[in-house]
């Protein structure tokens, strides 16, 4: 009976040594049980990590799934090898219910600023997930990295929401994917031709760190003038602005923040295929350019207060025409 339960006694040593091998850097483990403040935590040790381009100083999971841009990787290569420093702005978002916490910030490389998504999944105190997404100077589309680096979140984003008022998961997932079926379909008719998008009438987004919402329009610009970035989040919707996007793709939502109302999201966008159409109030109207097939790589944080969108903050670079995700679970969208 001794001779059994001394056994027993060295495997169960055995495999907790193994598991703490496994999981411990020089930073320590991750609780089993990482709240908000555990989560934000990973977030800061990884940032350390990936500047000192040692991720033996993380406590990573033996198959850790690591991507850049959605091209997998193996840990420590690509911008492990390249990041100089971490920039001063810094968004966090976490949902400790599911281990999921992500960031959009910015980072320093090859002497400049550049912007970055990040989303960390934890599983019994190991880093499972890494997926990053970075914007470089040069990327096309509207961008202000620079500006975003002395941008500050506003206090809205970090506001809690009583229990008894928050909505469900499910709920807010739903209104986030309507934002990209209103945008995909792009009819001005509404969700569910409704006549309605579930926006605030304060509603502002802010892309790539330029602000593509509510801009004020030059002073010697021409009356009548239809400049999309001076409109709200509701009006674009309505005046069918986003004819050139032909279809968004790929749709996840790994993080829900129920006490805080956000939703953080990636999809693809495609386009550059459509280049003029007819609005919603029979205009013909055309950009330049968008003659090039291609992609967005979009990740896009949504802060939503009783069923309506109110801030929204996108990171997204261009990519090769129809880049499909490599994580599971992305919806097609229709």
């Amino acid at each position: 009976m001794r001779a059994t339960l001394a056994a027993i006694a060295v495997a169960a040593a055995v495999i907790i040594g193994s598991f703490t091998a496994r999981v411990s850097g020089s930073t320590g483990p991750i609780p089993l049980d990482c709240n908000r403040a555990c989560l934000e935590n990973v977030i800061d040790q990884y940032l350390k990590a990936v500047v000192a381009h040692d991720s033996s100083k993380l406590p990573l999971s033996e198959d850790v799934k690591y991507s850049e841009n959605y091209q997998m990787l193996k840990v420590g290569d690509g911008f492990w090898k390249t990041a100089e420093g971490v920039g001063t702005y810094r968004h966090i978002f976490a949902d400790p219910e599911f281990g999921q916490v992500a960031m959009m910030g910015t980072m320093r490389e090859a002497g400049t600023l550049i912007l970055m998504s990040l989303r960390l999944r934890v599983e019994l105190g190991r880093i499972t997930e890494i997926e990053s997404v970075y914007f470089k100077p040069g990327g096309g589309g509207p961008n202000n990295i620079d500006a975003m680096d002395k941008y500050k979140p506003e206090d809205m984003w970090f506001k809690s929401i009583p229990p008894a008022q928050r909505p469900t998961r499910q709920q807010i997932i739903s209104v986030a994917d309507g934002y990209f079926t209103g945008l995909q379909k792009n009819d001005g008719k509404g969700i569910g031709n409704t006549g309605t998008y579930p926006f605030t009438n304060d509603c502002h987004r802010i892309e790539n760190g330029s602000p593509t919402t509510n801009v004020p329009r030059p002073p010697n610009e021409p009356p009548g003038t239809l400049n999309l970035f001076a409109m709200d989040c509701l009006s674009q919707f309505k005046m069918g602005l986003y004819y050139v996007v032909q279809s968004i793709h790929g749709r996840r939502y790994p993080l829900v923040d129920q006490e805080r109302g956000v939703v953080w999201s990636h999809v693809v966008f495609d386009q550059g295929t459509v280049n003029s159409g007819v609005l919603s109030d029979g205009t013909k109207h055309s950009y330049r350019g968008f003659n090039r097939p291609s992609s967005i790589l979009v990740t896009e944080a949504f802060l939503i207060e009783s069923g309506k969108i109110r801030r929204v903050e996108m990171v997204g670079p261009s990519a090769t025409y129809h880049m499909q995700s490599p994580w599971p679970g992305g919806l097609s969208g229709n």
